[in-house]
Order: structure tokens, then C-alpha cells, then sequence
């Protein structure tokens, strides 16, 4: 009797233990595929450099929801403008739609990439100048602006802007 409580007891604690490592395996796994790559610097600049020259793109086609899809999609985006601060992606667009109503208040957008910092693997600041060249009657308008980007899962975003 005592002998077959043993071997029950063994067995359970086989059985546990196969079921611990099996679930650990698997989490082990799972953390393999979903970990970001090792940090590569030029990578990383690269990614953005082509994110913004993207944002241009759809900027100057007058699809302002384009160029919002490399902002962070959360209430605590944060943008710093001539107005103040504003939080949140929605809110943000909303500035965007009443200051630019149309493609020709738009213009043509293109930026001048100044300095890009890491701050760590997966944050990064670029530093630069932007310049809409629009209609004579609108005039043109040109300034500089910071960006603190972060990498998530599906790319760069945009989590803090301050343009002026």
C-alpha cells in the first residue's frame, strides 16, 4: 500500500514537472520570436528616415490620416505646438484638420533631418527643420522640431512632438 502511494506520488511529480518544463519551453519560445532584434543603430536610423519619408509623402497628397499612422494611437501622445500642449492622438489630428482644412492649405512638406540621438534600443530623438512650400497667396511656412520615437512591436511611433 505504502508502495503504491509512493509510486502515485511519483508519478504526479513526474507528471508536474514535465508540465513546468513543457510551459516553460514553450514561454521560452514565444519570448524567442517576440524579443526585438539586437539594437543596430543604423537599422534603427534608417527605419525612421524612412517613417518620415513616408509621413511627407502623405502629407503633401493631403491625407492627413496617413500622416497620422506614424503617431502613437493613445491619450498620451503628446504634441507641443504654438497653442500649447495637446494630448492624445485624436486630439492632435483635430489641430491638424482645423489648421490645414484642405490640400492646398497643406502644401508640399519636407523635412531636413538635423540630428538623430538613441537614447536607448528602443527610443530615439530627431532633431530637424520642416518646410511647407504652398500656393503664393498662402505663403510658405517653415520650422524646426523634435520627436521622441519609440519602437513597438509593429515599428516606430511618434510619442512626443514639439514643432514650432
Amino acid at each position: 500500500m505504502k508502495r503504491n502511494k509512493f509510486i502515485s506520488v511519483l508519478a504526479l511529480g513526474i507528471g508536474l514537472s514535465f508540465t513546468a518544463c513543457q510551459q516553460n519551453e514553450e514561454k521560452q519560445v514565444e519570448l524567442s520570436t517576440t524579443a526585438p532584434a539586437k539594437h543596430d543603430p543604423a537599422v534603427a536610423e534608417g527605419q525612421v528616415r524612412d517613417m518620415l519619408a513616408s509621413q511627407s509623402a502623405c502629407w503633401s497628397q493631403g491625407n492627413l490620416e496617413c500622416f497620422m499612422q506614424d503617431y502613437w494611437k493613445s491619450d498620451s501622445l503628446l504634441f507641443v505646438g504654438k497653442n500649447g500642449l495637446t494630448y492624445g492622438w485624436q486630439k492632435t489630428l483635430d489641430n491638424y484638420l482645423k489648421s490645414y482644412p484642405d490640400p492646398t492649405a497643406m502644401g508640399k512638406l519636407t523635412f531636413d533631418l538635423q540630428e538623430m540621438r538613441h537614447l536607448a534600443a528602443d527610443h530615439m530623438l530627431v532633431v530637424g527643420k520642416w518646410h511647407l512650400q504652398r500656393d503664393a497667396d498662402l505663403g510658405d511656412l517653415q520650422g524646426h522640431f523634435s520627436i521622441i520615437l519609440k519602437r513597438f512591436p509593429e515599428g516606430w511611433k511618434i510619442v512626443a512632438d514639439h514643432s514650432s
